[in-house]
């Protein structure tokens, strides 16, 4: 399972939780009340772990991209033909500033970066 998958699990858990323990504490069920503050405790734990991996292998993904020897904003004619672009040019790493990859680096417009001049 991805990290998206494992943080969207987590956070709908995490809701039913919360509202589990709302409609304990208006029945005032001291049991299932700090059944559900541990449960509570224990996904905000978890949702920050997922939240921090998926950061770093972010971080590792942009260093590993901002290591490649050449890069430059890609025209709109080469955006348009993208599968010939990334034809002629062996190991061309296209990132678009919308995407996390992107606002990780930074980038305003689409980039490409590459091993080699292109």
């Amino acid at each position: 399972m991805n990290i998206k998958q494992e943080l969207q699990n987590l956070n709908n858990k995490l809701d039913k939780s919360s509202r589990k323990l709302a409609a304990a504490k208006k029945r005032d069920d001291q049991a299932i009340v700090l059944q559900s503050q541990t449960e509570i405790e224990a996904l905000t734990k978890a949702i920050a772990s997922a939240k921090k991996r998926n950061d770093r292998e972010l971080s590792v993904k942009g260093n590993s991209i901002k290591a490649l020897a050449f890069n430059r904003e890609l025209t709109k004619e080469e955006q348009a033909n993208m599968g010939k672009l990334k034809k002629s040019v062996r190991g061309l790493v296209v990132v678009h500033p919308l995407t996390a990859i992107g606002r990780e680096l930074t980038i305003e417009k689409v980039t490409g970066f590459s091993p080699k001049k292109f």
